[in-house]
């Protein structure tokens, strides 16, 4: 049976070239931490590090390396932007196509006394300025924004929420997990402060690894989630605040910034346009074809223009469940999809797809052709045999 795996927008897989190998010369040859020790192993592994941070820089045309904090995924990196960013009284604008990475922290703080507005999208996710105008108060402090819904793939206006920040003097933090490796994001024209970013998705490398870039203002302002020992000033017995120590206590994931340095260096290489080109025409191909289906309902912006690979669909027949039509696609036909809520309630609230979900299928640009004719052929079988 084919393996076809169309569950890019949870992972990438398979990973970029590269990846696997880096990963076991530094297990296999290195082994070492960094900052710790005064040795050739550490030091080499040290140079792969900062390496990372630069090309992190040029994805993102970001120029300093020392603003480029690792952690273990996107979920931590918010967690510690918004837990230690905003205090008792301030407020925050989001959309209505966050992820539980974003609204989650965001619940959890409610206690202490800061607010959020949710900006509603439309039906399609498409998010429109002038609400989001509606929504500033007084004491607005910050717009964090997805870069495209995981659910649907609508890109939503990333430049011109900077360019509301800007004016307004919010914090403008961006979350990329479903828009690196796939759109253009440069920090200083999306007027960004925060970009936060995960390693195992758009950028192609292996799970556990993932961070922010910050500029400097942020970065003195932002309480650190997570303290201890970071190989400097250890004769205290507080955390350093200098960059990026101030937010990288205990030892990194090591061989997870060494499989993301040649994700990296492959994307780059081979360009996220070629990338976005590909990607989208399985896209276009894969839609063009769904939608003469009269049972299956295809969820979010029916074109490539302003979205990403990620496609939902929502099998509407009497006799059908998007449950059972994902467990046959892979049972019967090796098609791994992704079906449920993908952990963005309030997305398929916007979308009219709650509480059921849908059955989401994520190209990459290593799928081809015949795999998307094959599934399409699939899903046909499925909901004429079903």
């Amino acid at each position: 049976m084919k393996q076809i795996y169309l569950d890019n927008a949870a992972t990438a897989f398979p990973k970029a070239p590269g990846v696997a190998e880096s990963m076991c010369n530094y297990i296999t040859n290195i082994g070492c931490n960094v900052n710790r020790g005064a040795y050739s192993n550490s030091y080499s592994a040290e140079k792969i590090v900062f390496e990372t941070r630069e090309l992190i820089c040029n994805l993102f045309s970001f120029n300093k390396p020392e603003n480029v904090i690792f952690n273990k995924n996107i979920t931590e990196s918010l967690n510690t932007i918004i837990k230690g960013l905003f205090k008792t009284g301030d407020h925050v604008i989001v959309s209505s196509m966050e992820h539980n990475a974003v609204m989650r922290p965001l619940n959890s703080i409610l206690k202490k006394g800061i607010e959020f507005s949710r900006v509603q999208c439309n039906s399609l996710g498409e998010l429109n300025i002038l609400d989001v105008i509606s929504n500033i108060k007084p004491n607005t402090k910050a717009i964090i924004m997805t870069a495209a819904s995981n659910v649907c793939g609508t890109i939503l206006p990333l430049h011109k929420i900077g360019q509301i920040c800007k004016d307004n003097n919010f914090y403008f933090i961006i979350d990329s997990a479903q828009g690196a490796g796939f759109m253009d994001l440069n920090f200083n024209s999306l007027c960004a402060d925060i970009i936060a970013f995960t390693g195992h998705k758009g950028l192609l490398g292996p799970q556990g690894i993932g961070g922010f870039i910050t500029n400097d203002k942020l970065a003195t302002l932002i309480e650190p989630l997570i303290e201890g020992g970071t190989g400097s000033l250890s004769e205290q017995e507080i955390q350093p605040y200098y960059m990026p120590d101030k937010f990288e206590a205990g030892t990194p994931n090591i061989p997870g910034i060494f499989g993301l340095n040649a994700s990296l260096k492959y994307l780059l290489a081979t360009g996220i346009n070629n990338i976005r080109e590909k990607e989208l025409y399985f896209t276009e191909l894969f839609i063009n074809e769904i939608k003469n289906i009269p049972t299956v309902q295809f969820i979010g912006i029916p074109t490539i223009e302003h979205r990403t690979a990620t496609v939902s669909l929502d099998f509407t027949g009497s006799d059908l469940d998007n449950g059972i039509i994902s467990h046959h696609l892979s049972k019967d036909y090796g098609i791994m999809t992704r079906c449920g809520l993908h952990c963005a309630p309030s997305a398929h609230k916007t979308l009219g797809t709650f509480p059921s979900g849908t059955v989401r299928f994520s190209f990459s640009h290593s799928n081809s052709k015949e795999d998307v004719l094959y599934t399409i052929d699939a899903i046909n079988k499925c909901i004429s045999d079903y």
